[in-house]
């Protein structure tokens, strides 16, 4: 038995579907995404895919958790934050 209070491995969000936690929730509006991917390295739960040509795609929802990072670096209003389930 583990003794309580030790960590032996390092906390990873793939492990867990964080998007359950979430009450605002991002909308990504592709028209006005210009691909300058400035919101892909800031989403703390990896997030936002990215294919092979560093193109981004929809979000992953089972792991976003709705901080809004990703709204906030956005300079062209690609990324809106919206009441969970007005998407």
């Amino acid at each position: 038995m583990a003794i309580g209070g030790n960590i032996y491995e390092s906390g990873n969000a793939r492990d867990f579907k964080t998007g359950d936690w979430r009450s605002i929730c991002p909308k990504y509006i592709p028209e006005k995404c210009t691909q300058c991917g400035l919101c892909f390295p800031v989403c703390p739960e990896d997030a936002i895919p990215v294919n092979k040509e560093g193109k981004r795609g929809e979000f992953d929802l089972d792991y976003c958790k709705g901080c809004g990072i990703c709204a906030k670096v956005c300079p062209f209003g690609a990324i809106t934050m919206v009441e969970e389930g007005e998407e």
